[in-house]
């Protein structure tokens, strides 16, 4: 069986996390979630979301190879990092690249309706699930206007849940 790297494309709030926890049962892969490192690494250094770029970095440049090395051992992956614009594509095309020929990937595109996306807030937000933090409508909206669905010409294998 070929191992594959499966990850995460879609809006904040869409259901992401609760894909990837699935598809790891699924698939009998390990489950890598950006939200839960970043909580457990940096508790009190993520105040905004320049904060959570630059750690972000930070984290993808310590995953990466042992990503690498599980896809390599014939592991499968899930990654819930964000692939919700073409430059974090651009780090999972990389991860691809670097694995080889021997590699398949899916990326799961979240399509969830703005408005329930809005809803999942503040379901999340009342929750608080491991991982998560709370966020306003405000900072949803402002992040959201970056959105950009996965385009054919990326050259990814793409499955949609609607």
């Amino acid at each position: 069986m070929t191992p594959t790297l499966h990850f995460m494309c879609g809006k904040m709030a869409a259901g992401k996390s609760t894909l990837s926890r699935q598809l790891a049962e699924q698939h009998g892969a390990v489950l890598i979630c950006e939200d839960i490192w970043l909580q457990q690494l940096y508790p009190t250094e993520i105040r905004g979301f320049d904060d959570y770029l630059a750690y972000a970095r930070r984290l993808k440049a310590v995953v990466a190879p042992h990503v690498l090395q599980l896809l390599r051992a014939g592991v499968p992956v899930v990654l819930d990092f964000p692939a919700n614009v073409p430059a974090q594509r651009a780090w999972f095309r990389s991860l691809l690249d670097e694995a080889g020929a021997g590699v398949g990937h899916v990326m799961h595109f979240v399509d969830t309706p703005h408005a329930r996306c809005i809803e999942q807030l503040h379901q999340r937000n009342r929750d608080k699930p491991p991982g998560s933090m709370a966020m306003s409508v405000e900072q949803f909206e402002a992040i959201s206007a970056l959105f950009v669905p996965p385009a054919p010409e990326e050259g990814f294998t793409v499955r949609t849940y609607r």
